[in-house]
């Protein structure tokens, strides 16, 4: 997904702040403010659970113990190891639980705040007299059909004079999420809803991660909300995004008027110089700092080379603009109002203020913000304007701190551009699909400078080091302040040890950096074509996951050395796969016999016309169908490590996925990806470590008595020792031990 810069898309820093306190300040949470709800029955749902519990886990208190407990195997008397669970990051103080409420849906199902954790949330309210409801109900519908693919779930709360109204609406707007009514006013009430329409996300454990209460004219809020709802939940909705390069957009119309001469000015009279367009409050703080910056940045520049600057405030209160700017030495421009919201609307001004938009001669938006840092928008602003302007960019970086990709790309343009059409550009957005952005065991490869000093932290949770960007690969502030990052191998640079923190064999399947490497090659992505680089947002091709040049030797082999392994998975549906399909009249199938079987059709796999009978070991999800095929593996004088794939130290969303996601893919097993933890821990089936993958070579080849027997971890050193030593060259001298 490309991030544009219409239509009131926003930093998230913005959004996290400015956008829920608007939505806060008038509704319940007192996120703002800090104040806790005094109504007994508006207890935060996330709260109310036992000392020790997660939300997540309260939601499922009640529900069928999962298949993440230890497993007893009768066959071996073997437990197969439970995972330690991933540990989550602390939440700020700041962040607010959703308060509990409950209702019932227009089908007659009771629906409560409790009930939904667990999943990631869009909570829709409305009332079906507002005229907004209606295109905003629509831009939500739009993104209710990306709910499935990108794991959540969308809720509407009707309020308003009737349920009647309220089932009315729904069918009229063809609303296909359930809608509870609140035609009675018990939930508004509950959590002080002050607006008739309100968009509301919420995280897997029931806090609060965006808010949306102002939404433009109806005649612009279906796409101005599209925008935002898609920005926010990190999705796509527009079907038709191309592989243009520089896709600036071109700015929208203004019509804001003079407040001197009552004149209007329309875009047009932007062309053919820069121009800064800032929407401002006259009583807002942030405001008066942006201000201040753009009075520094004009006062700095030769008067030829000065782009225009449009300040529209939108309150029209020409006296106390004035005044106020007066009072601040902020005079120095004419204010210009928007009495209809016109321009606002237009820009994507529908959160808090200021908004600043720099404006090429072109009239393409090269810059916008929303919100001010103090650290950082003063600096970046005076850098897009010198860009806007044609002026020599100044390097303004931060000298204690990751700068962010937005920062290295006003100079590297291209460079920046190309970025956005890779995976990388994408990877926290990965991580909030899956609920796993705040994963201390997964944020690190994710975003920017984790655990480093001015780097990425989850108490900050700055938007502009996420991803995996520029500074990931070239090093803090890239070479102009860590030109030793990347390492020197005769006389190049070697990305691939870069590459290499991350994409490792624990969290990156098969990687090799020739070959992965073309697919974030800048100058590689700036040479395609268009339509190329449109298919790159498709996802990169498909490759083999499992090793291709072994044969297939069946489940049967593996047992004798992974005797626990065998007994666990022989008690999983895998092993009946097959059967399976027979009982769904499906077994004669070549499509379904392909993930039902092992090694479907490929060498000493199962071949597709001889009688199932004839080949029960392959008939089934066998070992090789996840771990691959062990023709090497079990060869004589085989070394265990890198014959096979071994999962037990794999990430499962980073590799374990990849594998079970060729046949458990969204047509087959819809919503496997997001529960995949889960669905692996019902499979897993890894005990200990066998004698072979320490020995380097194949415990099959062990003599029957030597073989590691449970419980005796004497005998299983012992062999351990025995065989490491038979490799050691007979001509060499035995290594002295001081100890004896």
């Amino acid at each position: 997904m490309r991030k544009s810069l219409v239509r009131g898309r926003v930093t998230r820093v913005a959004r996290s702040t400015l956008l829920l306190c608007a939505l806060v300040g008038s509704l319940f949470l007192s996120a703002c403010s800090g104040d806790e709800s005094s109504e007994a029955t508006a207890t935060p749902a996330a709260a109310v659970q036992p000392a020790g519990e997660t939300p997540h886990a309260l939601a499922h208190a009640s529900d069928t113990p999962p298949a993440t407990a230890n497993v007893e195997v009768a066959a071996s008397s073997k437990v197969v190891t439970k995972r330690k669970k991933a540990e989550k990051a602390p939440r700020h103080s700041n962040e607010r639980p959703v308060p509990n409420f409950n209702g019932r849906t227009l089908a007659g199902t009771s629906l409560s705040m409790k009930s939904m954790l667990g999943d990631r949330v869009v909570l829709f309210f409305f009332d079906p007299s507002d005229p907004k409801s209606a295109p905003v109900a629509r831009a939500v519908q739009a993104l209710q059909e990306k709910a499935a693919d990108n794991n959540f779930k969308i809720v509407g709360v009707g309020r308003g004079d009737s349920t009647a109204a309220i089932a009315t609406f729904r069918r009229s707007n063809q609303l296909g999420f359930p809608v509870i009514d609140d035609s009675s006013g018990a939930i508004a009430r509950k959590l002080r809803l002050q607006v008739p329409l309100a968009v509301l996300g919420v995280d897997a454990d029931g806090y609060v991660t965006f808010g949306l209460s102002h939404f433009p004219a109806p005649q612009d809020a279906e796409a101005s909300t599209k925008e935002l709802l898609a920005d926010s939940m990190r999705v796509s909705l527009d079907e038709t995004i191309g592989g243009e390069l520089y896709a600036w957009p071109e700015a929208p119309p203004l019509g804001a008027t003079n407040l001197d001469d009552g004149t209007k000015i329309e875009t047009e009279a932007l062309r053919g110089k820069a121009a800064i367009v800032i929407f401002f409050l006259h009583t807002c703080p942030h405001c008066h700092k942006a201000l201040e910056s753009i009075k520094g940045i004009l006062e700095g520049m030769p008067q030829a080379q000065r782009p225009a600057l449009v300040a529209i405030s939108v309150q029209n209160a020409p006296t106390a603009i004035r005044r106020s700017m007066a009072d601040l030495g902020l005079d120095f421009f004419t204010p210009y109002v928007d009495p209809n919201g016109a321009a606002a609307d237009a820009w994507g001004v529908t959160g808090g203020v200021p908004v600043v938009n720099v404006v090429d001669a072109e009239g393409r938006i090269r810059h916008r913000s929303q919100g001010w840092n103090e650290k950082r928008d003063g600096a970046m602003l005076r850098m897009q304007v010198a860009r806007a302007s044609s002026t020599r960019v100044p390097m303004i970086l931060d000298p204690k701190g990751f700068s962010g990709n937005n920062v290295c790309g006003t100079c590297h343009e291209q460079e920046y551009a190309t970025w956005q059409f890779t995976s990388h550009a994408t990877a926290f957005d990965t991580l909030v699909t899956h609920e796993a952005d705040r994963r201390k065991d997964c944020v690190g490869c994710h975003v920017i400078g984790y655990e480093e000093p001015g780097g990425y932290d989850f108490y900050r949770r700055p938007a502009h080091l996420e991803n995996v960007g520029c500074e990931s690969c070239h090093g803090r502030g890239g070479p102009h302040l860590s030109p030793n990052f990347v390492p020197m191998n005769e006389g190049t640079r070697d990305y691939a040890q870069v590459c290499g923190t991350c994409h490792n064999e624990t969290h990156s399947l098969g990687f090799e950096f020739e070959t992965f490497h073309p697919r974030v090659s800048h100058d590689r992505i700036a040479s395609l074509s268009n339509a190329e680089r449109a298919e790159l947002l498709e996802g990169g091709p498909a490759r083999d996951l499992l090793p291709t040049t072994a044969d297939y030797v069946g489940s049967n082999a593996c047992q004798s050395c992974h005797e626990a392994e065998f007994a666990t998975w022989e008690q999983s549906p895998h092993d009946h796969a097959v059967a399976t399909l027979e009982g769904q009249d499906s077994a004669g199938s070549p499509d379904c016999l392909a993930c039902h079987t092992t090694a479907y059709g490929k060498t000493g796999g199962f071949v597709p016309d001889v009688p199932h009978a004839d080949q029960r070991d392959l008939a089934r999800v066998g070992c090789e169908s996840c771990h691959g095929p062990g023709g090497d593996h079990i060869s004589e004088n085989a070394k265990r490590v890198g014959t096979i794939l071994s999962l037990g130290d794999k990430c499962d969303s980073c590799v374990i996925l990849k594998v079970c996601g060729t046949c458990h893919d969204d047509e087959n097993d819809p919503g496997f990806k997001f529960k995949v933890e889960e669905r692996i821990e019902a499979q897993r089936h890894g005990t200990i470590e066998s004698a072979a993958t320490k020995a380097g070579l194949s415990a099959f080849h062990l003599p029957a008595d030597e073989r590691f027997v449970e419980g005796d971890l004497a005998t299983h050193d012992r062999i351990l020792l025995r065989h490491a030593f038979d490799h050691v060259d007979a001509a060499a001298p035995p290594a002295s031990d001081e100890r004896g």
